[in-house]
């Protein structure tokens, strides 16, 4: 629970399991929610949000939240090429805007909600749950930011899920929807690439995307992979969706962060055949080798969202490297090679 000034947000899209996260995660710090809305399509995580959150009203008209003068966020969790209208629609209405990733699925989109941002002033902030709602990242930061391991050389970041076919809507497996894979998952490590390096901007070396395995969606993009660099660091990205059902967890995420004294390497959410749980760090450095457990590391990223919200500062994450992770998507999907079986 968190001190200061209550905040007070809407729900608008609650199409991935993502708002989960997000709308707890925002009760957590405090926040009081005035309501949510949704479309009357197949919405699979309807269910879901009302066993979780059975006091939150549901709005059948998302001008209510949007009109609601006491509210001052929307988070959203919608289909993916809809968020970026939600976002504008949001902004030109007064409230700051937090949305699951990816922000945007196209350019054009990215050069409006851009705009808007700028005309408005409001937040537009995408939430990189990999790095924000990972605490293992958190402990890594520090430890960088220490010196642990002296200067950033390269990140190689691994982003592998389990596809849950059956469970998926039909959007899932359209590309003008999700935006491709790479827009998808891979802002993630993008996002981590950017944070690790202390770099402003990159240069995709390579990027390659396809469809390797599931002939009967040819739309879908199930593998992925990204190369890129800024002076002297460099990324290795790759994304998929083949975890296998047999292991404990939808997916065997790792980053590894190498250094000019050392290296970190995460396991963040399975230590194969290994610790139980999730968020194992291990650093190795001149001082030798340590295993750290960082599952009570903190996820400063809703606090200090709430802080932006209420001094205008960027303490969870500046608008210009937000707005930075999303173009390098969309440009590394842009340029992908595709891959064919």
């Amino acid at each position: 629970m968190g001190s200061g000034p209550q905040l007070r947000f809407g729900v608008i899209g609650i199409d991935h399991r993502h708002i989960y996260d997000q709308v707890s995660s925002l009760l957590g710090i405090g926040a009081e929610c005035a309501g949510y809305w949704t479309h009357d399509g197949d919405v699979r995580t309807l269910e879901g949000f009302v066993e979780r959150f059975p006091a939150i009203p549901r709005v059948d008209d998302r001008r209510r939240l949007l009109e609601d003068a006491s509210v001052q966020l929307i988070t959203c969790a919608a289909i993916p090429c809809q968020r970026a209208a939600f976002a504008i629609e949001a902004m030109r209405h007064g409230k700051d805007f937090m949305a699951d990733k990816p922000g945007v699925t196209t350019f054009g989109q990215l050069e409006e909600v851009r705009r808007v941002q700028r005309e408005t002033g409001r937040i537009f902030s995408v939430n990189f749950t990999e790095r924000f709602e990972v605490r293992a990242v958190t402990r890594a930061t520090e430890l960088v930011r220490a010196g642990a391991i002296g200067r950033v050389l390269q990140t190689v970041g691994l982003g592998p899920h389990r596809l849950n076919r059956d469970l998926r809507p039909a959007w899932f497996f359209d590309p003008q929807a999700y935006g491709g894979i790479l827009v998808d998952i891979a802002s993630h490590q993008i996002d981590q690439f950017l944070h690790f390096s202390g770099a402003d901007d990159a240069t995709i070396v390579l990027s390659r995307a396809g469809n390797l395995a599931h002939p009967d969606t040819p739309g879908f993009q199930d593998f992925g992979e990204i190369a890129l660099s800024h002076g002297t660091s460099s990324g290795y990205i790759r994304v998929d969706w083949f975890t296998p059902d047999g292991l404990a967890t939808w997916g065997d995420g790792r980053l590894t962060i190498l250094g000019t004294e050392g290296y970190i390497e995460l396991r963040k959410y399975i230590d194969i055949a290994g610790r139980p749980g999730k968020d194992h760090l291990f650093l190795v450095n001149n001082e030798g080798t340590r295993y750290l457990d960082c599952s009570s590391a903190p996820l400063p990223y809703y606090t200090d969202l709430r802080q932006d919200i209420f001094e205008r500062t960027e303490s969870a994450m500046s608008q210009a490297h937000c707005f930075k992770v999303c173009e390098l998507a969309l440009r590394a999907q842009a340029q992908a090679d595709v891959i064919r079986p």
